[in-house]
């Protein structure tokens, strides 16, 4: 069970570092940076925050 939540998070966190670095053209790169060490901290959390600040606008 606990090999499911690595691999879940090895995937929001590729997710939210793609997305910014690729999909968010206008984002400052100081915001893309503080997202991508957050995404790879605290993986899923930061993916849900990520799209309902980010995605959902």
């Amino acid at each position: 069970m606990t090999s499911i939540w690595w691999i879940l998070g090895i995937i929001c966190s590729v997710w939210v570092i793609y997305d910014v670095w690729a999909e968010q053209k206008n984002m400052d790169n100081t915001m893309k940076i503080v997202w991508t060490v957050t995404a790879l901290l605290f993986s899923i959390l930061t993916a849900i925050v990520y799209y309902f600040v980010v995605k959902k606008r």
